[in-house]
C-alpha cells in the first residue's frame, strides 16, 4: 500500500509544547486560565493588525459554540428569518435551530462559490422582516464583502461572519472575521490552525465579548453562591487547548504561504485539463484552506468517481460541502437563487476537495497531479 496522502491534518509546532508545559506546571488544566486570556488578546492584535480597530475575542471549545453565541447575541428568536449561506458545513446554520429561528439558504454566485449578493436581495424582497444574514467565507475565500455588507445595511441586518475555514484570508486588506457585528472562528483538527478542537468568537466591542462570556459559563450571577437568572452553556475552553493555539498562531501566516504554494502548483499542473480551482477575486487573498477543483460538464467522470480512483492510490479527497437546501433535514426551508438554474447544486455536482496538508511533499503533490492527469485523459 501506498504511503497516503491526506486531505488536511495538524501541523505541529515546538512552541505548542512550551506554553502546555507552563500550564501543567502552574497546574491550570481547567478551562479559561492565562493561556486563553494570552490566546484572545493575540488573535484580538492579529485581527486588527495594521488598523485602529479592536476585536475582543472569546475563547471557546467549539467554532459551533462561537455561531451560536453570534446568534444570540444578534437576537435571534424563535420563528425570525435568517438568511444563510447555502453551501457550507451544517454547523454553520445549526445555531439558528438552536434559539427556533428559520434559516432560509441563499445560493452562491461561481467568482467565489460565496453568498451571491443578487440572491441576497432578493430574498430580502421575499422576506422584509428578515434582520440576521449569516454568511460563510467558503474553503477560506472571501465572499464579496462590499456587496454584501451593504446590503445589510440598506436592510437595517445584523451580520454574522462564519470564519471557521477562512482565518488570515483578506479582502481588500481587511481580515475575513472582522466584517460581521459577531464572527466566529473555528480551530478544529483540519483548519489551517487547530486547538485540537475550539474556536473563537470575534466582536467589536467588550459588553457584547462579556455577555457572551456569561452566557458560556453557565450565566452564573455574581452571588457566593451557584445563582442563575438564564439559561447558560458550558462552552469554555481549556487553559492546555489555548496553549496549543498560541503555538500555532505564532505560525498563522507559514502555514497560508505554504497552502498558497499548494493551489498555485495544482493551478499551473492543471492547465489545459478540462477542469478549474475554486475561484475567487482579484481584490481578495484567500487562506488557500482546501485547493478544490471544478471539473468541466462534458468530462465524462463523476467527482465521486475520481475520488474512488484516487482511494485505491491511497490518496484522500472530498466532495465540496453538499447544500443545505438539499439536506433531508432542511428540506422545508425556503431556498432563493438569482437566476433559474442553482449556482450550489451545480458546483456539488461537479466539485472536488483535494489534498491541502501542508506537511504533503512536492513529491506527493506530485502523485495527487499525475493521477488526476492521468484520469482526465482517460475520458
Amino acid at each position: 500500500m501506498k504511503q497516503k496522502i491526506a486531505l488536511a491534518t495538524p501541523t505541529m509546532h515546538q512552541e505548542e509544547m512550551e506554553y502546555i508545559k507552563e500550564a501543567f506546571e502552574k497546574n491550570w488544566i481547567a478551562p479559561l486560565g492565562f493561556n486563553c486570556d494570552a490566546f484572545e488578546e493575540e488573535m484580538s492584535a492579529f485581527l486588527g493588525r495594521g488598523s485602529d480597530e479592536v476585536y475582543p475575542c472569546l475563547s471557546l471549545n467549539s467554532g459551533t459554540s462561537a455561531l451560536h453565541l453570534a446568534v444570540k447575541l444578534a437576537g435571534v428568536k424563535r420563528g425570525d428569518v435568517v438568511l444563510c449561506s447555502d453551501m457550507t458545513f451544517a454547523a454553520t446554520v445549526n445555531p439558528v435551530s438552536y434559539e427556533g429561528g428559520v434559516q432560509v439558504y441563499i445560493d452562491s454566485e461561481a467568482e467565489t462559490w460565496n453568498m451571491d449578493p443578487v440572491a441576497l436581495e432578493k430574498a430580502f424582497q421575499k422576506y422584509p422582516q428578515a434582520k440576521v444574514v449569516m454568511l460563510a467565507h467558503l474553503y477560506g475565500t472571501p465572499a464579496k464583502m462590499d456587496e454584501i455588507v451593504d446590503i445589510c445595511k440598506a436592510h437595517n441586518a445584523i451580520l454574522l461572519e462564519d470564519a471557521a475555514e477562512a482565518l488570515s484570508a483578506t479582502y481588500k486588506g481587511k481580515q475575513c472575521g472582522t466584517f460581521g457585528a459577531y464572527s466566529a472562528l473555528s480551530f478544529n483538527g483540519n483548519k489551517i490552525i487547530t486547538t485540537s478542537g475550539g474556536g473563537m468568537l470575534i466582536t467589536k466591542d467588550k459588553a457584547s465579548r462579556d455577555k457572551a462570556f456569561f452566557w458560556a459559563t453557565q450565566s452564573k450571577e455574581p452571588y457566593p453562591w451557584y445563582e442563575h437568572k438564564e439559561i447558560g452553556y458550558n462552552y469554555r475552553m481549556s487553559n492546555v487547548v489555548a496553549g496549543i493555539g498560541r503555538g500555532q498562531l505564532l505560525h498563522l501566516e507559514e502555514h497560508r504561504r505554504k497552502k498558497e504554494i499548494i493551489y498555485k502548483r495544482y493551478q499551473e499542473a492543471f492547465q489545459g485539463y478540462p477542469l478549474t480551482m475554486n475561484p475567487y477575486l482579484s481584490k481578495t487573498v484567500p487562506n488557500y484552506w482546501l485547493s478544490c477543483i471544478l471539473l468541466d460538464t462534458k468530462i465524462g467522470i463523476t467527482p465521486l468517481e475520481i475520488m474512488e480512483k484516487l482511494k485505491l492510490e491511497n490518496i484522500e479527497t472530498r466532495p465540496l460541502w453538499k447544500p443545505m437546501h438539499m439536506q433531508e433535514v432542511f428540506k422545508e426551508n425556503d431556498f432563493i437563487t438569482a437566476g433559474d438554474s442553482p449556482v450550489n447544486e451545480d458546483l456539488f455536482t461537479r466539485g472536488l476537495c483535494l489534498p491541502s496538508d501542508i506537511k504533503m511533499t512536492e513529491e506527493e503533490q506530485d502523485r495527487v497531479i499525475k493521477e488526476i492527469q492521468k484520469i482526465c485523459k482517460e475520458q
